[in-house]
């Protein structure tokens, strides 16, 4: 009697360009860990330093995701837990080292203030994807974005590096930034989204040379560089607030009058 060959299922698995986005979250959580690390051993500007390598692996893995098709809910949870990480916990803990501990109890309250804004703004942004949003609401962000946030909390730092004066590690001054920045997090104030913004193909070259310039300037003077970056950032909050309200009026505009059209339509056909 002749015994019925058995089928080997080939394993299926997950294909490295698809693991390739979690690998740089997970890269960037470990930059943002390492750079608590070197906090505590008092390497302040390489904690700096850490946390900008963080923000700039964030920024990337969720693109590097939608060009190789590997985007996935497992994904976007990692994604959004390294970020708690990296710019929740990380600044927070950097600036208590570095000054706010001076404050005692006082300092710890204000870190773990900023660190409960991050973790709120980082839950908001998690419920809004897949929502019913206005198109015109898609260019924005609803409050300032973690990486956004945790650059800027780390200002103090910057102008101390940058121009030597110890007035800067004032623990009063780094508290006031760290809780204004946690303000502006759990904000309602729209801040333009880069991931929206399309470059023109005429404007290409110019946008490229750009950033090589930046480039070339955050390796050779990274600490102005930053505050320059961070200071235009902070600038920009005036003209997305304008475009915003401008956009809102007009889709609010438009449903008037098409809501008006539909009355009269009704009118007619009655």
């Amino acid at each position: 009697m002749r015994r019925p060959r058995l089928r080997v299922r080939p394993m299926r698995g997950l294909s490295l360009n698809r693991m390739i986005p979690n690998i740089l979250t997970l890269l960037a959580l470990c930059a943002g860990m390492t750079g608590i690390r070197l906090a505590l051993a008092d390497d302040y500007r390489t904690a700096v330093v850490a946390v900008f390598v963080a923000a700039i692996l964030d920024g990337i893995d969720g693109r590097v995701a939608r060009l190789l098709k590997g985007t996935s809910e497992f994904g976007a949870e990692l994604d959004s837990l390294a970020d708690f990480v990296s710019f929740g916990v990380a600044p927070a803990l950097i600036l208590y080292v570095w000054t706010l501990h001076s404050l005692s109890s006082l300092g710890w309250v204000v870190a773990l203030l900023y660190t409960v804004c991050c973790s709120l703004r980082l839950a908001r942004f998690n419920t809004q994807i897949g929502a019913d949003l206005p198109p015109y609401a898609y260019n924005f962000f609803t409050g300032v974005p973690a990486p956004a946030g945790a650059g800027l909390a780390l200002v103090p730092m910057l102008l101390q590096f940058e121009f030597g004066w110890d007035g800067f590690r004032n623990p009063w001054f780094g508290a006031f930034v760290l809780a204004a920045i946690g303000a502006l997090m759990v904000s309602r104030v729209p801040t333009f989204s880069l991931k929206r913004i399309h470059v023109p193909r005429e404007w290409a070259l110019a946008v490229l040379l750009a950033i090589g310039a930046l480039a070339a300037l955050a390796t050779t003077e990274p600490w102005a560089t930053l505050l320059v970056v961070g200071l235009i950032y902070v600038g920009s909050f005036p003209f997305s607030i304008q475009a915003f309200l401008k956009l809102r009026r007009a889709a609010e505009d438009l449903r008037h009058a098409n809501r008006g059209a539909d009355v009269v339509e009704f009118k007619q056909e009655g």
